[in-house]
């Protein structure tokens, strides 16, 4: 099976070339399951039958359990398909099937004799009811067997009406039964889920690689031919190989950081020497979503002037609150472009703290002077108190400035884990004061 002809339940790609979506990959371990489970029903429903008219003599009242009998053939005949898959094997199946089991251990009583009852003879459902258990374990897990084989237990107690040794035996061989195999499916489920989501990061990761291979023989290369010859050749031509580098330079961070998830883009702002920022950047869902990684969203602005440094392991953050942190680090990096300069230096830190994500931006220039930022908020340059301080409050969050004379500025963004945004962003204003 070719990378192009996987498809999993959580996505996957299309069959390039065919003009079709491809078929759906189904991996399902509980498949065998629930065929075993059809078979145990037919197969025990054909044993209690010979088991009941071998003894239909001896029932008080043989007729009785002939109807039974009758009624729970019909049953089966109108249901076997319904445990032939997960889909089929619904809530309300499942009760019903659990209530002729439990409905044909208390007829026992009213049908056969006192004397065979005590003496350990077999109800009118005998082990078929173990399969109405197994139903349940294998649709919702061990918790559903539980429950199901403790309402069977009763029954047994009830038309026992004695704790006899075989009767605890029975009730309890049959809870741990089902109680392990709905463990077992839980398992196997979880496992399933797992392979189909590596198979995707596979298949993701096999397209990446041949389109990183594509873009370095074609786009790549051409970016570093332009950088070279434009230097060589001197004057505008050295500015455009300069911005021609550091686009190879973002290029590169971005197909080795892997490819960042599509968003609806609503605002830009690269910073110095940085590619536009990706469309995952500056983005504000409507409300935080899926766990998103903010070393994917911030390695789109690395550039020949901007290093990016970052931990090893992914830093999770839900997508809507990755978004509003990445808008203001692109609001703290277009202020460096505008006032520090376009030959300034950025830095970009990312930290991954156990209660919270703190994000360092810190820049080359000559600072800002003591009580710039609040005389900017007076005089209505909202820059920093809107783009990024007022970012950082709607999530919870700080946003702190160090500055000294001479020695740069430094922006230290800090977000809480499990933080939420609050409402729509803000348009970037890039001032600092």
């Amino acid at each position: 099976m070719t990378d192009a002809e996987i498809r999993t339940a959580g996505g996957g790609t299309t069959a390039r070339g065919s003009g079709r979506p491809p078929k759906e990959l189904r991996m399902s371990v509980e498949l065998p399951l629930w065929r075993a489970l059809t078979g145990y029903r037919i197969l025990t429903l054909g044993y209690v039958l010979v088991l009941v008219g071998m003894s239909y003599q001896r029932y008080a009242h043989p007729l009785g359990a002939a109807a039974y009998m009758g009624v729970l053939t019909v049953w089966l005949l109108l249901t076997w398909r319904n445990t032939t898959s997960a889909e089929r094997c619904t809530r309300r199946f499942l009760v019903a099937d659990l209530a002729f089991a439990v409905g044909g251990i208390l007829i026992t009583r009213l049908v056969d004799t006192q004397a065979r009852i005590m003496d350990g003879g077999p109800t009118l459902p005998s082990i078929w009811t173990a399969g109405a258990v197994l139903g349940f374990a294998i649709k919702g897990g061990w918790r559903w067997a539980a429950v199901a084989s403790s309402a069977v237990a009763v029954a047994n107690l009830v038309e026992r009406q004695e704790l006899a040794r075989d009767t605890v035996h029975n009730v309890v061989l049959v809870w741990v039964a089902s109680v392990a195999i709905g463990y077992v499916v839980e398992v196997a489920r979880a496992s399933e889920r797992t392979l189909a989501r590596a198979l995707q990061i596979e298949a993701a990761t096999r397209e990446r690689e041949r389109l990183a291979r594509d873009i370095h023989d074609s786009v790549l290369q051409v970016l570093a031919m332009v950088q070279r010859r434009g230097a060589a050749i001197g004057g505008e031509a050295a500015e455009l190989g300069r911005m021609a580098g550091e686009q190879e330079v973002a290029l590169r961070t971005l197909v080795s950081s892997g490819l960042v998830p599509p968003r609806r883009a609503t605002e830009q702002g690269p910073a110095t020497g940085a590619a536009p920022a990706p469309s995952g950047a500056g983005v504000l869902p409507e409300e935080a979503g899926d766990p998103c990684d903010v070393r994917v969203l911030l390695a789109s602005y690395a550039g020949a002037g901007v290093t990016f440094s970052e931990p090893g392991a992914p830093v999770e953050l839900p997508d809507g609150v990755a978004a509003e942190l990445t808008a203001a680090v692109s609001a703290a990096l277009d202020n460096v472009r505008v006032h520090v300069g376009a030959d300034a230096h950025a830095w970009i830190l990312v930290e991954d703290e156990p209660d919270a994500v703190i994000v360092t931006v810190r820049d080359d220039g000559p600072g800002i002077p003591e009580g710039r930022l609040a005389d900017a908020e007076r005089e209505g340059r909202l820059g920093v108190a809107q783009s990024i301080r007022g970012r950082l409050r709607d999530l919870g969050g700080s946003a702190e400035w160090v500055s000294v004379p001479g020695q740069g500025t430094e922006v230290e963004l800090k977000v809480p884990k499990g933080a939420v945004p609050k409402g729509a962003g803000r348009g970037k204003v890039s001032e600092r004061g």
